[in-house]
């Protein structure tokens, strides 16, 4: 079996797009979660928070003949690998063409609008906004063939649509990919676009936020007085490597994944599971040939919803114990549902190379429900760690951990 390591990083968030500017913001406890206006002809929909990535755009960026395919969740994740190639030193590289460079990225779904043409020619038997590209900006696999498109990949695709697992599970698969001498360098990563849908299906759920007049406060992951989650959007990209092909070749080394866990739970689609939840770490855990006391910390899923938070920490007790710190980014720039998996390891690999860990936004008093671990409250922490768990968790009962190592 192959090693694997990160030799490229990049993304797309509300709170900017490089780590410097994301790890100013953390420091100044400023959140990307504001009062989305344009939501009040919604009437059916009871939050109107969202945190968007304000301003993005790739129009004058890309050539518009590539952007035809391309709906906002293609621009952010096109933005995000174009960002992680450039960091990896690939961007003008042949090194992406010769068959041994592959894709493995996801999201939720494609870009809801182009669903609009379909809708209107079902109902009106013809429709004014039905284009050869409609379906390409919908698919679930849009942002895999898109990237694989923009930078011509000719390697093989993995599409990962698994709600909020689907960046963790890119970045599973690939170093799967490598380790097992399918590929050389693989694209890994999840994008997701804000869209009112997203934070609808939530909102008939009764999981999110409010707390409408106070964006600043809110979600509060792990916090007794969360009230539910915040919709986000972005994008996260790392690029995997195998460890000779990237030493040969002279590439920063970011960090090595060394497990990777997943499976699920087997029981209902919506109500998460604390048993299977810690297995898919044991897995991890086992991957790497890792006790559990090898990890220095946890990048947790913490959604600040209710079931969620509760069986996440009692799980992560379960395998950890009670002294292993724990966040959630989350708080600062809301839940990005097919993005959180790629940019919370993409942060949390900055942040174990840097030995600086931000706290979980808006947290003050933890939920007495939740599992007792070293939770990380209003203040940043150093730690000088050499490895650390990234966690995720779905729809549909999927669990995902992932172990980074420094190198």
């Amino acid at each position: 079996m192959r090693r694997v390591v990160v030799t490229g990083m990049g993304g797309v968030t509300a709170l900017g797009e490089d780590w410097p500017t994301i790890r100013a913001n953390f420091a100044a406890g400023y959140t990307g979660v504001r009062f989305m206006e344009e939501w009040n002809r919604f009437t059916g929909v009871n939050t109107r928070l969202a945190a968007p990535v304000v301003g993005f755009s790739v129009d004058e960026r890309y050539p518009r003949k590539k952007l035809r395919t391309m709906g906002r969740v293609s621009r952010l994740a096109v933005r995000a690998t174009e960002s992680a190639l450039t960091d990896a030193g690939l961007i003008d590289s042949s090194l992406i063409q010769t068959g041994r460079t592959g894709i493995a990225y996801g999201s939720s779904f494609g870009s809801p609008d182009s669903v609009l043409g379909f809708y209107e020619l079902k109902m009106n038997g013809t429709s004014k906004h039905l284009n050869a590209t409609n379906y390409i900006r919908m698919m679930s696999h849009t942002t895999g063939v898109n990237i694989g498109l923009f930078f011509g990949v000719t390697g093989r695709i993995i599409p990962t649509s698994s709600a909020c697992t689907s960046g963790s599970q890119g970045i599973g698969y690939a170093y799967e990919s490598i380790r097992w001498n399918k590929a050389d360098i693989m694209i890994a990563g999840g994008a997701e676009e804000l869209d009112i849908t997203d934070t609808a299906t939530f909102d008939t759920l009764y999981a999110t936020s409010t707390k409408n007049d106070h964006p600043e406060t809110t979600p509060r992951p792990y916090d007794r007085d969360r009230d539910g989650l915040v919709i986000g959007e972005g994008a996260g990209t790392l690029i995997l490597e195998e460890y000779e092909h990237a030493r040969a070749r002279g590439a920063p080394i970011h960090a090595e994944i060394v497990g990777f866990g997943c499976n699920s739970d087997g029981s209902h689609v919506t109500q998460p599971q604390a048993s299977t939840m810690q297995h898919s770490m044991r897995l991890a855990l086992e991957d790497a040939g890792l006790p559990p006391e090898a990890v220095g910390f946890i990048s947790g899923h913490g959604t600040a919803t209710e079931w969620g938070d509760i069986a996440e920490t009692q799980a992560t007790h379960d395998v950890f114990g009670s002294h292993i710190p724990i966040h959630s980014l989350k708080g600062f720039f809301g839940h990005s549902l097919g993005a959180c998996g790629a940019i919370e390891a993409w942060l949390s690999i900055e942040m174990m190379r840097e030995g600086w860990f931000c706290p979980t936004a808006n947290l003050e008093n933890v939920d007495e429900r939740c599992a007792e671990l070293d939770y990380l409250i209003k203040l940043p922490r150093q730690l000088q760690i050499e490895c650390l768990a990234s966690n995720n968790f779905a729809f549909g009962g999927i669990n995902t951990s992932l172990i980074f190592k420094r190198v």
